[in-house]
């Protein structure tokens, strides 16, 4: 992120802070009156005092200096403007270069102090080119140095050559399939691409993200469900990486104007990963987006996923009837499909016969019989679900229930004997009965049938190597008792009979979490089994909220309250859950 410099004129320092709301204007005062007392700068005090984090004070002193404010955290960097400062000059003087612009000949850099001229005119003179300066933390420059450095001189080297080989190209080659196939396949764009690939992995990443700019090529990777700018790659490149991508995915590099669909495996730091692939055309060119899957993963249990308590046992009894349909709901990309795969993991066994159809089969599981969805030949959910019935079996998966025609057919399933499993997409639990029904699903009918809902969201964990124990604001208590009731004086119990005051994780950053405080992920659940009272609602055509009601004054926890809890707990922070859990 970059923040430009601020058209406001402060003072001072700490006038920038109370404009910020980071302090008030007694300690301001306080300030003032240890700087005239002790001959100290006031940036020295306020880091004694210790009234802000590094970054708010940084980002301050730049609204007071008036440039830019640089966190290199969350910004993608350009590895041909690292390749203008060596990494000796960048180390001595604390200063990073992140961009390049080719036609305005300016070279973006973040310094410690952006007021140090002599170096600036040092690195204009070195790079022959005009140097845009903007300022971040100390901390970000020494880690961005010591990281970047050793991981990008293969990239940097070869987005080099790749631009010397692509100026090469445009003079040899005549025709454009030609020039690609020859370019995508050359070690320079190859050593690009398996880069890309690598640091993926490394990075636990699911996706990666090609999107072309207007000057530029942006890589991004979704890493714990958050995307993250990393590279700023040529615009010049992007072709020839593309190309590479197509070839390796066995598309036609040749067609730029519909989207397409690939795969291929890549093999790193001994994990095998399959990719999906797909590319759309974009204004400035085709955007590749890759999905990441790894073969060799193991299937996670429930506990292990979040689920405890109340909602694990409801859950489990649910999955043991031998018949009936439990359904997981939530928006994409919460996690929905991991669930019903520990699911399935727990139910599968020599003595039942498990069939699932899936789009597309993400986890492989010993023992099931896995179908992937095929629409281009026929094979839709439906489709696939009315052969099952012709196969025996015992226990269904259904991806989704996308349609009318698919809840009946699951409900029927349902109905006569099978164990069903199953997504939608609604907020939360109390929503599924109420779009079953829209659907067209007969009520009565989905009362005989529906064993349970889950509803779900993914949230990332508090990294465990930089974390910081702080005492709950009042503010935060005041909501936490607000939203869980009677289960927080509980759990506030359990810490005194420890003897121990309650706290909850502040994030700090470190190497380990690339510096966001965050390592891994866990997903928040409310489990509503259909008792007897909620039948009666579901049947009346009561509303998602009365149904919820019902569901809590029979002991369900909703997702934010069981977010609250595992804040409580340590395992995430408040700002995860609102994030996931606010509907």
């Amino acid at each position: 992120m970059i923040n430009g410099s601020a058209q406001k004129t402060y003072k001072n320092l700490r006038d920038v802070l109370v404009d910020k709301g980071l302090i008030d204007i007694k300690v301001s005062e306080e300030i003032s009156l240890k700087q005239v007392k002790t001959g100290e700068s006031e940036e020295e005090i306020i880091r004694s005092m210790r009234l802000v984090t590094e970054e708010q004070l940084t980002e301050a002193k730049s609204e007071f200096i008036r440039v830019p404010y640089v966190d290199l955290d969350s910004i993608g960097f350009a590895p041909e403007a690292l390749s203008m400062v060596p990494e000796s000059v960048a180390e001595k003087y604390k200063v990073v270069p992140y961009g390049l612009d080719t036609k305005e000949k300016v070279l973006m850099v973040t310094m410690v102090n952006p007021l140090d001229l002599e170096t600036i005119e040092f690195l204009e003179k070195k790079t022959g080119l005009s140097v845009k300066v903007a300022m971040s933390t100390e901390k970000q420059i020494v880690a961005f140095i010591k990281e970047k450095y050793l991981r990008e001189k293969g990239i940097t080297s070869e987005v080099t050559k790749a631009l010397d080989e692509r100026k090469k190209d445009e003079v040899e080659r005549s025709t454009l399939v030609a020039k690609n196939k020859k370019v995508s396949s050359e070690a320079p764009v190859a050593k690009i691409v398996s880069t890309i690939l690598e640091f993926a992995v490394k990075s636990r990443a699911s996706d990666i993200h090609i999107e072309p700019q207007e000057d530029n090529v942006r890589i991004r990777y979704r890493i714990d469900g958050i995307l993250q700018e990393k590279y700023l790659l040529p615009r010049n490149v992007h072709d020839a990486v593309v190309s590479r991508i197509k070839i390796l995915s066995n598309m036609k590099i040749d067609e730029k104007r519909i989207p397409q669909d690939g795969r291929f495996f890549f093999s790193a730091d001994d994990n095998d990963v399959d990719l999906r692939v797909s590319t759309v055309p974009t204004t400035y060119g085709e955007k590749v987006v890759m999905r990441l899957l790894k073969k060799a993963q193991k299937v996670p249990s429930l506990p292990d996923l979040g689920l405890r308590g109340l909602a694990l046992k409801n859950l489990m009894e649910s999955i043991e009837r031998p018949h009936g349909i439990i359904i997981v709901c939530g928006p994409t990309g919460s996690g929905k499909t991991t669930t019903l795969y520990s699911v399935l993991d727990r139910v599968s066994s020599s003595k039942v016969n498990v069939m699932t159809i899936e789009d597309p089969v993400e986890y492989q599981i010993k023992g099931i019989s896995q179908v992937q969805v095929n629409s281009q030949a026929g094979l839709t959910f439906a489709n696939a679900l009315r052969a099952f019935l012709r196969q025996d079996p015992n226990i269904m998966m259904v991806g989704e229930v996308r349609d009318a025609e698919t809840a009946d057919l699951a409900i029927n399933a349902a109905l006569t004997g099978h164990l069903v499993f199953s997504t939608l997409h609604t907020n939360n639990a109390s929503g599924v009965p109420p779009r079953m029904i829209d659907m067209g699903v007969e009520p009565f009918l989905l009362v005989s049938s529906l064993n349970c809902v889950v509803g779900q969201r993914v949230l990332r964990r508090v990294c465990k190597e930089c974390f910081k124990d702080i005492p709950i604001p009042p503010d935060i208590e005041a909501d936490m008792k607000k939203v869980l009731g009677p289960i927080y004086d509980m759990v506030e119990d359990k810490w005194k009979k420890e003897g121990k005051k309650m706290t909850i994780k502040q994030i700090q950053g470190c190497e380990v979490c690339g510096n966001t405080g965050y390592f891994g992920r866990i997903a928040i659940y409310e489990v509503m089994p259909i008792t007897e009272k909620i039948s009666k609602l579901i049947v009346s055509k009561a509303s998602a909220s009365d149904i919820e009601n019902q569901a809590m004054e029979e002991g369900m926890l909703t997702m934010k309250q069981d977010g609250y809890v595992k804040v409580l707990e340590g395992t995430t922070t408040l700002e995860e859950v609102k994030r996931v859990a606010e509907y």
